[in-house]
């Protein structure tokens, strides 16, 4: 299994409640095929760099998770078929970025304790 990491970002005309499911369908396909979620961060509303379909923000929310390369394939499938989706972008993780990730994790654990 190899380890990935997935940033989308989603329109911002969307409703909390919105957002939150939609990102609960898509942990929901990672999960239904045998991956195994790692790290879900929301982002929240951020500026976007340019314009996207005369937008100017949106919820940006990152997944990490350890799966089969097939996997990847029906997650971007299903990032296409939903128009709440703007923009998306899944990479898989070298032995660097595992290491950084996990460093990451680890850090955002400890100020969420304090």
């Amino acid at each position: 299994m190899n380890q990935y990491e997935t940033v989308f970002i989603l329109t911002p005309v969307l409703s909390e409640d919105q957002a939150k499911e939609t990102v609960a369908k898509f942990k929901s396909i990672l999960t239904d095929n045998g991956a195994e979620i790692l790290n879900e961060e929301a982002w929240g509303m951020k500026k976007l760099a340019y314009q996207i379909d005369k937008k100017t923000s949106g919820f940006y929310n990152l997944i990490e998770f350890k799966a089969e390369p097939t996997i990847v394939d029906k997650l971007e499938t299903g990032y296409r078929r939903d128009e709440k989706v703007i923009r998306y972008i899944t990479v898989k993780l070298d032995k660097y970025a595992v290491a950084y990730a996990e460093k990451r994790r680890s850090k955002l654990a400890k100020k969420e304790e304090a």
